[in-house]
């Protein structure tokens, strides 16, 4: 086991070096309508390079394919979504993809107070907002448009007092695939004080979408804290040692290995549903996450400029509709690495704050970047 860390040590570095050389890769981006949405047809962006094949659709600026190979060079897609529009569109709870906001994660009963003046979002997940509201980012149509050979940028303007929040939102995020690496740029601007928290939705399978749970897999997390929860999934204030528990994932951990553990916090949740506080400065990029499936050698590491990434292991998949490799995604199938603010932070005036101002640009930076060990030692 030891000889193998080390190996795989050395692969993973020798990856992100490739990543950070300036190595020229074809990229190219081509689009076509892929059908119709409440708030008209939505254009399907695909992105190339000599590693990757990525596709992204204008409703939700939702990522709904990522071709990867394995150690074999055979390519999967390693994201759950769907074939078509109208199973995003009949579908509202389960975000595959998505860019969710105006605020991504939880607010507490929908409510929270800003400059002295009262706010409450619809509620829509145990008694508080979720993802932005029952009509959040993600079931939006946003526009976009390439940029040069290798991007898409989608843009949306949100009216003030949609879904209750206040200002009128100029929201962006720039897709850009660069080899093995999957880049995403936020920005945002108001003209009046709100709050945001906006994230990527997409649930990863490394072994593919269609291939069963994630629970083999493994993930080690750059978090010595995290906020545990209540019974609502709301963060209770606190941020917790991960130390002698089940949510010690600082080094390569088989998800599976610890989710049925006697922890309340899982218990609360079904799985992983938490807040990871990251280490490193807010506002660097570094690495949040990197995570392994054993048999087919994929790798995927995350690298954020945000101060949390919320873990969640796909406790609530219960879809009737079947995803794109025709399987049903059953507990478990997948899991997310949403880089984000920390949840209900509008009610946590000692979490990191989401208040966006006028003049006050909100910018960030999430990279995937997929890569492939050499087999373990047998």
């Amino acid at each position: 086991m030891r000889q193998y860390r080390t190996m795989h040590r050395l692969v993973l570095g020798s990856f992100l070096l490739a990543s950070t050389t300036a190595v020229a890769t074809r990229a190219q981006v081509t689009s076509r309508d892929w059908g119709a949405t409440p708030e008209g047809h939505a254009k399907i962006f695909t992105l190339k390079s000599n590693d990757l094949r990525v596709q992204i659709v204008e409703y939700g600026a939702r990522i709904v394919n990522v071709q990867a190979p394995d150690r074999t060079g055979h390519r999967v897609n390693v994201v759950l979504g769907y074939n078509n529009i109208a199973q995003y569109v009949a579908d509202p709870k389960d975000f595959f993809g998505a860019i969710v906001g105006r605020y991504g994660n939880r607010i507490a009963k929908g409510s929270f107070i800003l400059d002295g003046k009262s706010y409450q979002i619809p509620v829509n997940n145990n008694g508080n907002a979720l993802h932005g509201g029952p009509r959040g980012f993600s079931s939006k149509l946003w526009h976009g448009t390439p940029i040069g050979t290798n991007a898409v940028e989608f843009t949306l303007t949100d009216p003030d007092g949609d879904m209750g929040f206040p200002g009128t939102l100029h929201a962006r995020v720039r897709y850009t695939l660069s080899g093995n690496r999957l880049r995403l740029d936020y920005h945002a601007e108001t003209d009046q004080p709100t709050v945001i928290n906006l994230t990527n939705h997409s649930y990863f399978n490394l072994a593919g979408e269609a291939s069963g749970d994630i629970l083999s897999q493994e993930i080690r997390l750059a978090a010595d804290t995290f906020t545990p929860i209540d019974g609502t999934l709301i963060p209770t204030g606190e941020i917790r040692s991960v130390s002698g528990t089940a949510f010690d994932l600082r080094s390569l951990t088989p998800i599976g290995e610890k989710i049925s553990a006697n922890d309340n916090q899982l218990h609360l949740a079904g799985g992983y549903d938490h807040n990871f506080v990251l280490r490193g400065t807010p506002g660097t990029l570094r690495e949040a996450a990197y995570a392994l499936d054993p048999e087919s050698g994929r790798t995927l590491t995350v690298l954020t400029t945000q101060p949390g990434v919320q873990f969640y292991s796909g406790n609530f998949l219960s879809s009737i509709n079947r995803g794109s490799g025709g399987a049903i995604y059953a507990k478990h199938a997948g899991f997310c690495l949403e880089t984000q603010h920390f949840p209900d932070s509008p009610n946590h005036p000692d979490f990191p704050s989401t208040v966006l101002r006028p003049g006050k640009p909100f910018s960030s930076t999430t990279v995937f970047i997929f890569g492939i060990t050499a087999a373990p030692g047998r």
